[in-house]
Parts: structure tokens; C-alpha cells; sequence
């Protein structure tokens, strides 16, 4: 711990001294991209902080910088009480956290109360319900519905009943699930346990300069447009997805949207509105609709993206999210890079994005 006190001479060098140092901005600002590069401690308190930290701003001559919080320690300070410099940094806490209650979440067999979960992470209920967005996007309630989905899903695959899988899935009523089985299944539950059957969904394959553009759709819109090298393989997809639907192909009243669609490969910046059946978790909705307003000619990254949508820690999903697009160009997931401007991966292949990306900027 710091001796005798200095002059007052000492104390104005020392003041200046900290002040110049851009350690001082990051701390007057409580950054926390700051957090982990250093730490800082006040003579007056006996305590190290991290930049971060939301205590009360300390005198600059009283302040001490150290790259480490043991090279702090051993100064001779102890760790801040408020923002626990000893420990990880609150980010990765955090995100520990939700990952404990999201494994929560999987195991139970009735989706647990917003209030059981709160008393679970020693938080209150508002607190742990913004972390849990902040980390993965969605609220519990919605990452549990998520669940119950996926799991409706698997046992309707695996040949349950309709009952069973709802009830089994942990959904404690037939009709919540029935209210929202055609966004959430693409269809009612009773086709997609058959595959899809009586599903009826026209499609047409025309090519472009990207190569064959499969355009496929339901009653209610564009459900999928997939680019490929040859016709076979993009009609293969198709059946996969569903298999025991009617698919219609060769009708002659579905060539004005297919041509409508290649238009818009061939010219990404077209405004031709188009119809779409659109599908997917509230989480993807979201990131589909942001990546539907990037205009052409420009790109966001995956961790911009994450903050477009309020979901600064969900980078991952949000990539996940792209992934999981049906609608190429429609729905530009081109438009999306890393970091670094790099390109990432695309459903229907790098060099089909850069093209993409390449003509949106007049190349």
C-alpha cells in the first residue's frame, strides 16, 4: 500500500501523468472493451477496479494502472467488491449463465416459470430476463417454445401420433400448439408426420447466370428458391424436404414468378416485390427480416448483424440464422461477412456470393 502522502507538488505531476495516459479516457468512460487489457487501482481506497467498473469516479493522482489484477494484488490492493476484477469478466459470467439455464431449459419436462429461473441465476426476473435475450435473442419463453418445436418435429418424424408428439414435446394443450403448427411445421401437424403428404408445392427450374435457380412454393407464397450447378440436384433437395408431398413441376401459370425470381439473381437491386411463404423460429424471423433491409451494395458482419437486431452476444446464432435461409438473394444472406470482409460460408457456394456481392457493387 502507497506510503506517506505525496505533495501537492507530486500529487499535480502524478494527475498530469494519468491524465495523458489513454487509460484514463477508457476508465472516465467505463469501457467495457477495455475490461482484461488492464486494471486500475485508487490509493485512497486500497481497491483495484476494471475499466469498466461502475464505482465512484476516483481523483486522477490517486490512480494507479496495472496490466494485471495480480500485479494489482500484489501493490497491495484488493479486488473491487462491485465489479469483481478477480473474476471472469461479466460478459463470460454471463454467458455461463445462460448456458446453465438454457441446459435447464432442454432438460425439463415442463418448461420452468420466468420466476424459477430468476431464482435459479440469484438474479431478479427482469435482470436474467435481459441477459437471456442479450446472449441468445430470444426471450426463455420463446428459447423454450423453440424446444418444444424441434421436439414435436423429431417424434412426428419418428411416426407418434399427433397426440403424442404434443403431449411428449411438453405442450400442455393441443390447440396452443394448432394456433401456430403452420408457421412454425410449414404445414399442419398430420401432413408433416406423413412428410408432407397432401402438401401441395409447385416449383419450376430456369437458369441464369449463376447457374439453375429452383423456385419453388406453397398456396401462400415462395417457400424456397436454391441455386445449383444442374436441374437434378435441386429437385432431389426438394424432395427431401418433403417427401411425401404433391410437387408440381412444368406448370406453365408458375413461368411469370419464376421468371420474376431469376430477374432478381440477375439484378439483386431489383425492388420487384415478390411473394413469400416464410418460415423459421422468431429468432431466424428477425434476422431475416434485418437482412432483408441491408441495402444492395452494401455488407454487414455477423457481430453487426447481432447488434441490428438488439442481440449484441448472439453472434453465433445469428450465423446460425443465415445459414438456415431458404430463399437465396430474396432473403440476401449474401449480403452478410466476417469480421475481417472476409467471405463465409453460403448455401450455394462462395463463388456464387462474390458474384453476387461483385454485381451489387457494378463490377
Amino acid at each position: 500500500m502507497p506510503g506517506p502522502t505525496p505533495s501537492k507538488t507530486a500529487r499535480t505531476a502524478r494527475a498530469t501523468q494519468v491524465v495523458a495516459d489513454p487509460r484514463w479516457a477508457a476508465v472516465l468512460a467505463r469501457d467495457g472493451k477495455a475490461d482484461g487489457h488492464f486494471f486500475y487501482a485508487v490509493s485512497t481506497t486500497g481497491v483495484y477496479c476494471r475499466p469498466s467498473c461502475g464505482a465512484r469516479q476516483p481523483r486522477p493522482e490517486n490512480v494507479a494502472f496495472f496490466a494485471t489484477a495480480a500485479d494489482a494484488a500484489a501493490a497491495g490492493f484488493r479486488p473491487c467488491r462491485r465489479c469483481q476484477p478477480d473474476q471472469p469478466p461479466l460478459a463470460e459470467r454471463h454467458a455461463a449463465l445462460v448456458t446453465t439455464l438454457c441446459r435447464h431449459l432442454e432438460q425439463a419436462e415442463t418448461p420452468p416459470s420466468l420466476a424459477m429461473l430468476a431464482h435459479e441465476a440469484g438474479f431478479s426476473p427482469w435482470h436474467m430476463h435481459r441477459i437471456f435475450k442479450a446472449a441468445t435473442g430470444l426471450t426463455p419463453r420463446q428459447y423454450a417454445a423453440a424446444l418444444r418445436t424441434h421436439r414435436v418435429q423429431a417424434r412426428l418424424t419418428q411416426g407418434e401420433s399427433v397426440t403424442e408428439a404434443l403431449h411428449g414435446a411438453g405442450f400442455g394443450s393441443a390447440s396452443g400448439f394448432y394456433a401456430h403448427s403452420a408457421a412454425l411445421l410449414g404445414m399442419a401437424p398430420g401432413r408433416y408426420r406423413a412428410g408432407g403428404a397432401e402438401a401441395h408445392i409447385r416449383y419450376a427450374i430456369g437458369h441464369s447466370s449463376l447457374g439453375c435457380v429452383l423456385v419453388a412454393a406453397s398456396p401462400a407464397g415462395i417457400c424456397a428458391i436454391s441455386l445449383g450447378d444442374g436441374p437434378e440436384a435441386l429437385v432431389e433437395g426438394l424432395h427431401a424436404r418433403f417427401p411425401q408431398a404433391r410437387l408440381t413441376g412444368g406448370d406453365p401459370a408458375f413461368a411469370s414468378l419464376l421468371a420474376r425470381v431469376i430477374e432478381r439473381v440477375e439484378d439483386p437491386a431489383s425492388a420487384a416485390a415478390l411473394p413469400l411463404d416464410i418460415r423459421g423460429t422468431a429468432f431466424q424471423q428477425r434476422v431475416w427480416q434485418a437482412l432483408q433491409a441491408i441495402p444492395p451494395g452494401s455488407t454487414l458482419s455477423y457481430t453487426e448483424l447481432a447488434q441490428r437486431i438488439g442481440a449484441p452476444h448472439a453472434v453465433r446464432a445469428v450465423a446460425g440464422a443465415c445459414a438456415a435461409n431458404l430463399l437465396a438473394v430474396v432473403i440476401p444472406c449474401h449480403r452478410v461477412v466476417r469480421n475481417d470482409g472476409a467471405l463465409a460460408g453460403y448455401r450455394w457456394g462462395i463463388e456464387r456470393k462474390r458474384a453476387l456481392l461483385d454485381r451489387e457493387a457494378g463490377h
